[in-house]
């Protein structure tokens, strides 16, 4: 198992890293502010390819490994979370699912504007169904050529930029979570409504909505995979969000880290700098277990899933285990900043919100637990 990056890897990285700081540092705290991440920073980054960072080049896009996607959304999430969970979704479950489970006819209309300027969202959760995915309630009804989608969906992130949504509706409601399908519906469609964004504690950047599905027509075309294919799609999909979601975490943590170690080494107190106070020490010592820990579980689950092996369990430890120590790290930071690290001038109080989310999204903690149990049980103690 290779968890070293290779030379490659580390080009990549080393320019990612001074893209971020020089184009998207000098306005992340802005755009925390402001509640809005700019197109312009989206259009950038799909310049250098990182819209297309899961799709193959026969298929417009880049064709990195997950490793070194894992390497990409650290570093922009070390610079805006926010930006990072944009890019992270569009990879994961909003353009990869069109070129996993899309016929060519689909991905030959979908994925250029996916891999070239168009952020992707995934419409899952509802009002009512958010780690039960088999409790949708939103319908798909089969008339003629078309389907008409009537719902509600919410906390859909990119909703207000996305070009492209995967929208899982029920065809059957007698099957449970057999009965979900996926529809793959453009920006504009008629019946499909996006509402308010949401005003949350972290990751303002990021534009999280509910969309209204009003009586929305979706051609048998744009049918993604078979009917009830739905569940086993998004269920596929998670796996590479939760990897990404680990990388974020990472990112996060990386910052408040560098802060923290940064601050503790100009605040004096008692005599000198609080970096010679055990006590200060021993935090330090700990961010940095927590934050290498977390790296490594992450490029395992990433490797698992290059070399094509069962990687549900690994991602599921690594998601788990990097979005609780980015709370822990960073509730640590503030910590170490003391009052300061409690007023909006300083960093760590922006990283402190970004990184409490992590433990909801994209999978619950206790989801995460549930996945590894069962997953344990099953199929035994993993070597």
């Amino acid at each position: 198992m290779q968890l070293d990056l290779s030379e490659e890897q580390v080009q990549i990285r080393d320019a990612v890293r001074q893209l971020c700081v020089s184009e998207f540092a000098p306005h992340a705290r802005r755009w925390d502010q402001e509640s809005h991440v700019p197109r312009a920073a989206i259009e950038r980054l799909a310049e250098q390819g990182f819209l297309g960072m899961a799709i193959p080049e026969a298929w417009g896009g880049i064709g990195y490994d997950s490793r070194t996607i894992t390497v990409v959304l650290e570093e922009i999430s070390r610079v805006s979370a926010a930006l990072g969970i944009m890019i992270a979704v569009h990879n994961s479950v909003g353009a990869l699912p069109v070129f996993r489970f899309g016929t060519d006819e689909q991905r030959r209309r979908f994925l250029p504007p996916l891999v070239s300027k168009e952020l992707g969202a995934f419409s899952l959760s509802e009002p009512g169904a958010g780690s039960d995915a088999g409790a949708i309630q939103s319908t798909a009804v089969l008339e003629g050529d078309h389907y008409v989608l009537n719902g509600t969906k919410n906390w859909v992130t990119n909703g207000s930029h996305a070009g492209v949504y995967l929208i899982f509706a029920r065809t059957d409601r007698e099957a449970g979570s057999r009965g979900l399908s996926t529809f793959i519906v453009e920006r504009g469609a008629r019946g499909l409504v996006v509402g308010k964004t949401e005003d949350k504690m972290g990751l303002r950047g990021s534009d999280t909505v509910t969309l209204s599905l009003e009586g929305l027509e979706v051609p048998v075309s744009q049918r993604l995979g078979a009917e009830g294919d739905g569940f086993k799609i998004a269920m596929s999909m998670l796996d590479a969000g939760r990897i990404g979601v680990a990388a974020q975490a990472i990112g996060v943590m990386q910052a408040a880290f560098e802060e923290s170690v940064k601050y503790a080494q100009q605040r004096e107190a008692f005599g000198g700098p609080i970096a010679k106070i055990q006590a200060v020490q021993f935090k330090l010592a700990e961010m940095e277990r927590r934050l290498q820990c977390a790296r490594l579980l992450a490029r395992r689950a990433a490797w698992l899933k290059d070399t094509d092996q069962p990687h549900t369990r690994a991602a599921s430890v690594a998601k788990l285990y990097a979005s609780e120590a980015a709370t822990w790290v960073t509730h640590q930071a503030i910590q170490v900043h003391g009052g300061y690290g409690y007023v909006k001038e300083y960093a760590v109080e922006q990283l402190y919100r970004d990184a409490r989310v992590m433990e909801i999204y994209e999978g619950t903690s206790e989801i995460q637990r549930l996945v590894i149990a069962r997953s344990l049980l099953r199929e035994g103690v993993a070597v």
